[in-house]
């Protein structure tokens, strides 16, 4: 909204002119997410405990670990209501919503936050342990990758490497994708989201991690669309995405703002509504800068919960045996003996190693 007027505020007083530079956008969103998480917190909360919006430690949980999360059941969940309200009214405010990657990435959120909202809906008010059938919550999220990858596909990024894979480490080596490109971009968008949501089982986690991730994709952003930036770190220039930047900070302002009361003890959980949205729009600002392998290695902590996941079942369907005590890996943890703060920090150092070293391979190429 303050980018249309920037114009006419320029007119009455010339310093408004800072309203057209991402950088000072990207900030002023980043500050309006935090600015409305941390004082719309505490009504959330209330407002979700009121309407018995809480947790439940499902009777399936494994024995020593509802022992040590006991404490969690009756805590407000689906928190990822506040999270959604702290980046899409800041991104409505400071962003050029005519850019077509904001149009994808602000609708891409509103479809997996109501596909997360309505699994979080059914599991903790109808009392439905699943909550959504697996295949139905699978089939939303491989919908919209399809529709993405579509219309990515039709409306190539960049004309001369449209649907090119892109390999970190190297300037000019890319691999053609064709038609292939479409399943290509929904195993992104949809191995992403379930892999954030996977990471989410303790105090601060998800929400941590998605921020160190969100900040290294900010910086990746505002390079790729800068074409002077992009030209000398060799990357592909994608023209417009530079406003993903302001998007992605959003998400940094409204994931601290939301740790604020999802820290160690947690007042309240993001829930599917949350985690579901958050991962699916990394994955889907990976493919759109053209950066998805090196998903990888920012979201390194989230590889690391899904295999951890895989490789339990596959070993218990073809061995009988187990590697991890349970997965996902942060539970493994827990068991081990590690307080759950201790496995938290650990998790968000680990995701900070990534994040640096990430961004270390843009030169490295």
């Amino acid at each position: 909204m303050f980018y249309y007027l920037y114009p006419k505020l320029r007119e009455i007083f010339f310093p408004f002119n800072v309203f057209r530079y991402i950088t000072f956008r990207a900030a002023m969103a980043g500050v309006t997410a935090l600015l409305l998480t941390t004082l719309l917190g505490p009504l959330v909360i209330r407002k979700l405990g009121k309407f018995k919006v809480r947790e439940r430690i499902g009777k399936e949980a494994c024995p020593e670990l509802k022992n040590l999360h006991q404490g969690k059941e009756g805590t407000p969940t689906m928190g990822g209501i506040l999270i959604l309200i702290g980046i899409l009214l800041p991104v409505i405010l400071w962003t050029d919503l005519s850019n077509r990657f904001i149009i994808l990435v602000f609708l891409s959120t509103i479809w997996l936050g109501l596909l997360g909202f309505i699994d979080d809906y059914l599991k903790v008010v109808r009392k439905k342990p699943s909550g959504l059938r697996a295949k139905t919550k699978l089939t939303g999220q491989l919908l919209l990758g399809f529709l993405i990858g579509l219309y990515l596909y039709y409306y190539p990024l960049n004309p001369e490497h449209g649907t090119e894979l892109a390999f970190p480490f190297f300037k000019h080596l890319f691999f053609p994708l064709g038609w292939l490109y479409i399943p290509f971009v929904m195993l992104v968008i949809v191995g992403t989201s379930n892999a954030v949501n996977l990471t989410d089982g303790l105090d601060g986690l998800a929400i941590g991690c998605v921020v160190i991730a969100a900040s290294a994709y900010a910086g990746m952003s505002y390079v790729t669309g800068n074409s002077k930036f992009s030209e000398y770190l060799g990357l592909v220039p994608i023209a417009g995405s530079g406003e993903l930047t302001i998007f992605l900070i959003a998400i940094v302002g409204a994931g601290l703002g939301f740790l604020w009361f999802n820290s160690h003890p947690a007042q309240i959980f993001m829930g599917d509504t949350g985690s579901l949205a958050l991962g699916g729009v990394l994955g889907i600002v990976a493919v759109i800068i053209k950066q998805e392998l090196l998903l990888l290695i920012v979201g390194g902590v989230f590889v690391m919960e899904a295999l951890s996941v895989i490789i339990q079942v596959v070993s218990y369907r073809w061995r009988k045996k187990r590697v991890f005590k349970i997965a996902p890996l942060h539970h493994h943890f827990e068991l081990q003996g590690w307080a759950e703060s201790k496995v938290i920090i650990r998790f968000w150092i680990l995701a900070v190693i990534f994040a640096l070293f990430s961004l270390s391979t843009l030169k490295l190429r």
